[in-house]
């Protein structure tokens, strides 16, 4: 009876938030974030543990993930290698290296600098391609440029978590080997899920589609993502990433776009979930007793990606137009930071009350994101309404030119 009542609040609260802000132009990710703030625990507190809301509404960035990759056959995503491996790798370092110093000059402790530096260098997968999406971006130069990052950040996390234990102020070992153990098993996990899958896909396949049941199907892809997701996060990977994986390796199959159909609307609901969830985990009271340090933590945060974002599309070579809005658009700390956080905390290189507020800075750039993406479209239709027109232009508009 309680998991209906909170599914209600949840459905009432975004049907009021979420049209409210689209009709105010801020769009539908910051009504979802606001909706989670006003029922969450630190504010009219109807809804009170967040982490089981999270976990939940983790499914929502798997199934878009995993849609995404079932678009995607594995000759598009090595036309991608670039964006992923070059676009991605230079984003990950030059925002973590930017990020890192900006909080040594503050005065925090280089170990501390350098774990929080990478990860707030990754953004969040569910919002970006949430807003690309919505504006028709996903095939432009500038979806492409966001996926393979994203893309790349997820594989990240094998060698972020690896190197977190080497930073730890603990004199013992034994993390050191432990870190280099986990990336060799989610390397070794990735491709056993790769070649493992191919063949069994193979098998499998034709056996549930002579059940002769669509329900079948469906219930299948589930299965198959969920299952794929759970066997990545074992070994530390991201979870959308083994969803995504598990897309690609159906992107071939007779299946896919019957699968597509009946998932895309629980994405949808499920999305709008998470966006709830982050928006009630941020703790107001974090933000009461220390809103200085907050507000400087995430006006660094934004100001470092962003230039470093601005570097970066100016050297891939964006259109002009599209570099603002390109680092704006991935200028925020993503989900999978929390993950980078733990380890860091397990490693004893930030404690609780650190990592709260780490928490909070991550949860307010997602919030900004759309406010600035909005600020940033509205100067620009206000640039294009001031704009003059060519003398040319002027002559042919005039309404008596071909009268005389």
């Amino acid at each position: 009876m309680e998991l209906l009542l909170q599914a209600v609040l949840f459905l009432a609260s975004a049907l009021v938030v979420v049209p409210l802000s689209i009709r105010l132009g801020f769009g539908s990710v910051l009504g979802y974030l606001v909706a989670g703030m006003l029922i969450g625990p630190s504010a009219l507190g109807f809804v009170t543990d967040v982490n089981a809301v999270l976990h939940i509404a983790e499914l929502g960035i798997m199934l878009m993930m995993f849609i995404i990759g079932i678009e995607m056959d594995v000759r598009k995503l090595w036309n991608l290698r670039r964006s992923i491996f070059g676009h991605g790798g230079a984003q990950v370092l030059l925002c973590a290296v930017l990020l890192a110093l900006a909080f040594t000059a503050f005065g925090v402790n280089w170990r501390v600098g350098v774990a929080a530096g990478f990860a707030l260098s990754l953004s969040s997968t569910a919002m970006v391609i949430a807003i690309l999406e919505q504006r028709g971006l996903m095939q432009a130069p500038i979806g492409r440029a966001s996926f393979g990052i994203l893309l790349f950040q997820d594989m990240a996390a094998i060698p972020m978590i690896a190197l977190l234990p080497l930073l730890s102020p603990a004199p013992a070992t034994t993390n050191t080997i432990a870190g280099w153990i986990v990336a060799l098993e989610a390397l070794g996990m990735l491709a056993a899920v790769v070649f493992g899958g191919t063949i069994l896909l193979r098998y499998l396949l034709p056996i549930i589609r002579r059940s002769g049941t669509r329900d079948m199907v469906t219930v299948f892809a589930l299965l198959w993502v969920i299952g794929i997701a759970l066997l990545m996060q074992s070994v530390h990977l991201s979870m959308s990433l083994g969803a995504f994986v598990a897309g690609v390796l159906l992107a071939g199959s007779d299946c896919r776009e019957e699968i597509e159909a009946d998932i895309s609307p629980i994405k949808g609901v499920l999305l709008g979930l998470f966006f709830m969830a982050v928006g009630m985990s941020i703790k107001f009271d974090v933000l009461a007793s220390k809103p200085f340090l907050v507000a400087v933590l995430l006006l660094v945060l934004l100001v470092a990606k962003i230039s470093g974002l601005l570097f970066l599309a100016r050297q891939i070579q964006l259109p002009r137009g599209d570099r603002v809005y390109f680092a704006v658009l991935l200028s925020q700390g993503g989900e999978f930071a929390f993950v980078v956080m733990a380890v860091a905390e397990a490693a004893r290189l930030l404690n609780g009350e650190q990592a709260s507020i780490v928490t909070a800075v991550v949860a307010l750039s997602m919030a900004a994101t759309p406010l600035l993406l909005m600020a940033l479209r509205t100067k620009e239709v206000a640039r294009d309404v001031e704009r003059p027109l060519p003398a040319a232009n002027r002559h042919a508009d005039a309404p008596d030119a071909d009268l005389h």
